[in-house]
């Protein structure tokens, strides 16, 4: 089982790189990586108060999974693609549990529409707006490589959680 200790902090180069896609063949370890990353996830916000969701890559996982647990219910997607960004735009504070004393102000978009598998490989489409749109693009943005310190705002865009 994996541990807070085996968080992927800012710089592992591991956190630049695009994943790779789940496919059917690595079905049988879907259930493993989700509690590693359930795990960790409840370690993060026991220690530092935060966490709704975390991508395989921040646990050195190479896969386009995202695990979600929001209100007690646990979300898993699989290959997660966002499409509808709407126009309209929100800034916020984002934070991160690769460097979670962080926050960088960044503009996300305020609705989207999210398309992945299940866990048990059934298609799923999900429309979602506010903090959830945010909390989709930000954790999309880890399996492409992309963190939200590469989404400032501007070069004041950075503060310390106090």
């Amino acid at each position: 089982m994996k541990t807070l200790a085996d968080l992927v902090l800012l710089g592992d180069p591991r956190l630049y790189e695009v994943c790779a896609p789940v496919t059917e063949a690595d079905l049988p370890l879907v259930a493993g990586w989700v509690a590693d990353l359930h795990n960790v996830m409840q370690e993060v916000r026991a220690r530092y108060g935060f966490g709704r969701g975390i991508a395989a890559p921040q646990l050195g996982i190479m896969k386009r999974l995202v695990y979600l647990h929001l209100d007690g219910q646990p979300h898993v997607l699989l290959n997660p693609e966002l499409s509808e960004l709407s126009t309209e735009m929100m800034e916020l504070w984002d934070d991160c549990m690769c460097f979670p004393n962080l926050l960088v102000r960044v503009r996300r978009h305020a609705a989207l529409t999210v398309t992945y598998r299940a866990a048990q490989w059934q298609p799923q489409r999900w429309a979602v707006q506010g903090a959830l749109a945010e909390l989709l693009q930000h954790e999309c943005d880890h399996l492409d490589g992309v963190l939200c310190t590469m989404r400032a705002i501007d070069n004041q865009s950075f503060r310390w959680r106090t």
